[in-house]
């Protein structure tokens, strides 16, 4: 076969590393922009499909473990609302220690005011913050607290939390059980290292007192309060007033 019949492999080379065209080049970015449109598009979609679908199911579990948590603080046979619809929102509020907004539940039952359930904070613990759920009776009442976060030594300081604590019989946290706003205002919330009523374990009173005194802040504001947090409408947001 002639070389005017079959080109050299030279010559196919030299084919292959030409330049391109400005118009090859313009077709092959637009192609490979089209691509990514459509991929970016696709994913888009899929990622909402997604999260439509999982959306409800998350939101079931959260007001799950919410009604688990409130439900350590509050039995449910107290009241007989929806007490995850009753609520309104309280800004930061330094009688609570809270340093962000947070959600305040009414517990009613025949319409008549049972509880509040609330969160606080104490945030001077042996190793920081520890956070807190308190529901307080109408009348002022600490009818339970339980500790939902901190970071106290484990062995030591974490019995705050009864879930630590190794006396399950009677876990420390219940100590504060019934207690009134009286107890606060007669000093006598406080550890007993401090002249109180409340018992503290040996090698750990800074975690014992911070969740002490953090509560019966609390309490005592709550106290002070309570009508007219039993009086907001619904879903509307707590305002201090004037003295």
């Amino acid at each position: 076969m002639s070389e005017t019949e079959s080109p050299s492999a030279e010559k196919v080379a030299s084919a292959m590393m030409a330049p391109l065209s400005e118009s090859s080049v313009a077709r092959i970015s637009v192609r490979t922009a089209v691509i990514l449109l459509v991929f970016t598009m696709a994913f888009t979609a899929l990622m909402a499909g997604v999260y439509q679908l999982t959306q409800p199911i998350l939101e079931k579990s959260a007001l799950d473990a919410k009604r688990r948590t409130i439900t350590e603080v509050l039995p449910p046979d107290t009241y007989d609302n929806d007490l995850l619809a009753d609520a309104a929102t309280l800004p930061p509020v330094k009688a609570l220690g809270r340093d962000a907004p947070t959600t305040i539940y009414r517990a009613r039952k025949d319409g008549k005011p049972v509880a509040l359930v609330f969160e606080a904070a104490a945030l001077d613990g042996y190793s920081g913050r520890i956070d807190l759920i308190l529901a307080v009776s109408a009348d002022g009442r600490m009818v339970a607290q339980r500790v939902t976060l901190h970071k106290e030594t484990p062995g030591l300081g974490d019995y705050i939390d009864p879930k630590k604590d190794k006396n399950k019989q009677q876990p420390w946290i219940k100590q504060f059980d019934n207690l009134g706003f009286d107890t606060v205002l007669g000093g006598k919330w406080r550890v007993k290292k401090d002249g109180g009523i409340i018992d503290q374990r040996a090698g750990a009173t800074i975690s014992a007192r911070a969740v002490t005194n953090a509560s019966g802040r609390a309490v005592l504001w709550i106290h002070d309060h309570s009508a007219r947090l039993f009086d907001l409408p619904n879903g509307s947001q707590w305002k201090e007033t004037s003295p």
